[in-house]
Parts: structure tokens; sequence; C-alpha cells
């Protein structure tokens, strides 16, 4: 990659991201209406992991496993708290510019760095377990399952390594567009598959055994006349739920497939790069462009849309006791009617403090990593059945 090509990427990244630097008024974040909260939303415990500055931290984020929680830092920390109490159980330097993890399950916790080191640390006490380079920067956390490690390269490659000793058991590639947006899809892990969104607009499924492309799936399709228009990025994680799989592409369509051959059911043109969430009923999305929006499940069509957030740089939605929750840029936790899109409540969990990755939800917890590397446990209360 030219040094040309990077400083595009990141001057992408700094115009989508940033939005509202422009002296245009028009640009800034929508103002928030006062709200008062129908529910109580209770901080249950907060940590800070590795006092660095405020960044876009795209791929480091939470992840949890079991009644843990566990933390990655740009300076190589990596660290297991309690998820009841946020006690720190363990820390471990694993020397490296980490920027994406951790991925947790069958015990081991998998970070990458910016240099293509993929280690593997034991969950009970942060030992190393083995550690590889694949030579390409690594943005998104690895998904771990089935005795395999999928890790997602920004060179557009795909590896399934063997979670016993990380010896590479397969790659794919796909071709990665002269510019993109600074950021990768997660990968995920459906039955016997491995799928992930690409810089092209694709989404491919990999026979988990040997890496072989059981379908692709265009979501995004490129239009306009100059590189930027034609950006259509899959940065956000496709989500599986059943048979079905959800994606969404920038400047692209939000889409309902088949998982077993990757047919669409339907699409809808809509543009995000932070992701979408599903329930039975319905899929909600975060828009490029700040809107909260929901669609039928069966059929695509949009229901609502809460267009007072624009601007404000919406984390990817989360289900959380039966509501709608997303975080922006300003350091609010916004609650919605799942059914309606009323507001129902907002919490501030620091000035400031934007959290860019999607929220967790452990039990009847909501945890949120700001990029200010704060991970804030909220409690509150779920809705009740009617």
């Amino acid at each position: 990659m030219t040094n040309l090509t990077r400083a595009l990427i990141v001057g992408v990244c700094a115009t989508i991201c940033l939005i509202g630097c422009s002296k245009d008024k028009t640009d800034k974040p929508a103002v928030l209406v006062p709200l008062v909260n129908r529910i109580e939303i209770k901080s249950v415990w907060h940590v800070k992991e590795g006092g660095e500055k405020p960044v876009l931290r795209l791929g480091i984020d939470a992840a949890v496993d079991g009644q843990r929680v566990f933390l990655a830092s740009f300076k190589g920390n990596v660290t297991a708290y309690d998820l009841a109490s946020g006690k720190q159980l363990w820390q471990h330097s694993v020397r490296a510019p980490l920027s994406a993890g951790p991925g947790a399950a069958e015990g081991l916790i998998i970070v990458g760095s910016s240099k293509g080191d993929v280690i593997a640390l034991s969950e009970q006490d942060g030992t190393q377990r083995w550690r590889v380079r694949i030579n390409a920067e690594i943005l998104s956390a690895p998904a771990i399952g089935n005795g395999i490690v999928i890790v997602r390269a920004v060179d557009g490659r795909l590896h399934g390594l063997s979670s016993r000793d990380g010896s590479e058991n397969w790659v794919m590639d796909q071709q990665v567009p002269r510019l993109t947006l600074r950021g990768t899809s997660r990968p995920i892990i459906a039955g016997d598959l491995a799928i992930c969104g690409f810089d092209n607009g694709r989404i491919v499924a990999a026979a988990l055994g040997n890496g072989s492309t059981a379908w692709e799936s265009p979501v995004g399709q490129s239009h306009g006349s100059t590189e930027l228009q034609r950006l259509i990025d899959v940065d956000a994680p496709v989500v599986a739920d059943g048979e079905d799989l959800f994606a969404v592409a920038y400047q692209g369509r939000v889409a309902r497939m088949s998982r077993e051959n990757g047919q669409i059911v339907w699409a809808r043109d809509l543009s995000s790069f932070r992701g979408l969430a599903v329930d039975e009923n319905a899929v909600y999305v975060s828009t490029a462009e700040g809107d909260l929006v929901r669609l039928d499940r069966r059929t695509g069509v949009e229901q609502w849309r809460v267009k007072s957030l624009e601007r404000r740089q919406l984390s990817a939605p989360t289900l959380y006791g039966g509501r709608v929750v997303v975080a922006d840029a300003g350091g609010y936790v916004h609650w919605f009617d799942a059914a309606t899109g009323d507001p129902v409540a907002r919490y501030l969990i620091g000035k400031k403090k934007r959290v860019s990755n999607p929220m967790i939800v452990a039990g009847d917890l909501l945890l949120a990593f700001s990029d200010a590397g704060e991970l804030i446990a909220l409690r509150a209360p779920a809705l009740q059945a009617q």
C-alpha cells in the first residue's frame, strides 16, 4: 500500500467520523432535547484501561465470556475483570501495539496487532498460549469456535488458524479497492461457515474446514464518478439469527440473506458503517447520517426513523431489556422504545466520551466501552410484558 493510499484512507476516515468540523451549522451534531427519564439507569461499576488518549479505537473493544470481561489496550495490555463487580482478576502485557480484539471463547483470549501479530492467551490467567504473524494489520476482533480462529486482515485476507497452536489451516482473499474506510468487518462463525464482509461491498462465506468459498453476495454496489462516491465497505459485522443473515454497507444497502446460500431475501438502500441489531420482528440500523431506523424483518419496509440524533456519530444499536440502545460521540447513551421509536431515557457516561463500538449485553448489564478506554457497566429495568 502506498503512502498516498494510506493518507487517503485516513482522510476518508476523518471525513466520515469527525462530522461537525465544518463551519456550516447544518453539519454540527444535533442538540439534544431535554428528556425526563422514564426508567432508572444505574452505573454498577467502571474501569479504565491503559490511560490512553481518546482516539477512534476501531478494532479494540471489550469481550465477555462467562463471568469475565476482557479488555485490551493499544499499549499491549490485556486485562480480565469480574463481570459482577468489575474487580481486576489479572493483567498481561503482550508487548505489541494492539489494534484488534479481544475475542474470547473456548478458554482463549485472542488479540491482534497493527504489525499483524495474532496472540492467544489463557482466559484463566493470561499466560500466552501461542503467537503467530500474518503480515497485515488487524482492525477487527477475531471469531473463535469449533477449534478454529478466524482473523480478518486489512489486505482483504481471511485466515483460518488452529486454536490449538495458531498454525494456518487456510486463507482466502477478496480484492481490496484502492480507497477504503479505515476499518474491517468482524468475522463471525455460523454453523460450519466463517462469514465476513469486505471492502468491495461483498459478504463472503467460507467453509470452516478448508476455507473454500461457499458463496458470495453483494450488499454494496459502486455508484458515482469519484472514488469517495464509490466507497461501499462492509465494515459492520454481519448478524446471524437462525437461518437469516443481516448485513449493511456504507453507501450501499441493508439486506436480509439466507445463511445457506447467501441469496438476498430483501434489500433496502441505507448507508451505515456502524452496524445493526435484530430481533424476531425487526432490524434496527444506525445510519451514517446518525438516524436510528427500524425496518420490518420480514419485508424490509421502514417502520420508524429517529432523526433527533443526526450527526452525533451513533454506535451500532443494541437490544437490551426489550428496548433499543445507542451511544453517541458526546458520551450519552440513549434508550428508545423498540416498537415506536419514542425516547425512554438518556444517561451521560462522561462528557465527550465517545462510544464507537457496539455495546454488549451481559446478563442484566449493559457494557459501554468508550474510545478513551473506559468500560462502564450500566443496569436498567427490563420492559415488562403487557
